[in-house]
């Protein structure tokens, strides 16, 4: 069953002021993201133009977002840096996250992919483990 409510109606509101050939590519690529994390959250931010996936509404349990432009999407994925990426995917410089930037439709099925988003949602449950572990120890 397709996601439904509020931020369905919200995503499309984003989704409204590209053109035609981005609105393709961003379902496509939106797509994909719900295939590889189905019981992901998405969480649409009108203001910041990003539509976020994760298991919770904080940054804690983020591990994507698109990040919409006028001339393409960009996967960002919550801690990138630390992920390992043989195809060579990954752009930015940042201390901690990286992003794919699509600009075509068959982009969204390059080798790789999928991998970066199950690793990227790996390293999210890992770190939510260990904060738990580290929590219940120091309590007892």
């Amino acid at each position: 069953m397709p996601p439904s409510g509020p931020a369905v109606t919200e995503v499309e509101e984003l989704l409204a002021g590209l053109t035609p050939e981005v609105r393709a590519l961003t379902r496509s690529v939106r797509k994909m993201v719900r295939s590889v994390l189905p019981r992901c959250q998405e969480i649409p931010d009108k203001g910041a133009r990003v539509i976020g996936y994760g298991y919770g509404p904080g940054y804690r349990d983020m591990v994507a977002t698109l990040i919409l432009s006028r001339g393409g999407v960009k996967l960002g994925l919550a801690r990138g840096s630390e992920l390992a990426d043989p195809k060579h995917l990954l752009a930015g410089s940042g201390k901690v996250h990286r992003h794919i930037a699509f600009t075509e439709l068959d982009e969204v099925d390059r080798p790789g992919v999928r991998a970066l988003l199950r690793a990227a949602d790996a390293t999210r449950q890992k770190r939510r483990v260990a904060g738990r572990t580290v929590r219940g120890s120091s309590d007892a």
